[in-house]
């Protein structure tokens, strides 16, 4: 599975985002942070996951450091994108994931990825509770 981050991967479409964000049957969240994860399982999704970046202009008023955050949470997914997709692809799901920066401090990229990489596991644990059915182990999901 190559490490790319492709157009058809990235939520664009409003009814959906909608529904994940006005408490729609299915939206689930949680925090790491300085992260908040919002997710649904969505059918008629392009791609296996499509993922919706979000840093508030409220936190940081110029464009050059919202740019920079959600280059750093883009990268941050694509390289742990695989611990989320091993899993969708074994129960032929797809979903739609957002995740909102919820700091008003650049924080160094290393910080960001072990934040991903936790959120990515904690979403698989949630996923896991609602559907008893696959189990997590220390090495990924079984």
């Amino acid at each position: 599975m190559p490490n790319t981050l492709k157009k058809a991967e990235r939520l664009d479409r409003k009814k959906v985002i909608g529904k994940m964000f006005t408490g729609g049957a299915g939206a689930h969240s949680f925090t790491v942070f300085p992260l908040r994860v919002v997710y649904l399982t969505e059918p008629e999704l392009k791609s296996q996951a499509s993922v919706l970046i979000s840093v508030s202009k409220r936190y940081f008023k110029h464009a050059v450091d919202r740019n920079r955050v959600k280059r750093q949470l883009r990268e941050a997914y694509r390289l742990n994108k695989h611990i989320l997709l091993d899993l969708l692809a074994k129960r032929n799901e797809k979903m739609a994931v957002s995740f909102i920066y919820l700091s008003n401090d650049l924080m160094p990229t290393g910080f960001i990825m072990k934040r991903m990489k936790i959120a990515l596991e904690k979403m698989l644990e949630k996923m896991a509770v609602e559907h008893p059915n696959t189990e997590v182990h220390e090495e990924g999901v079984v």
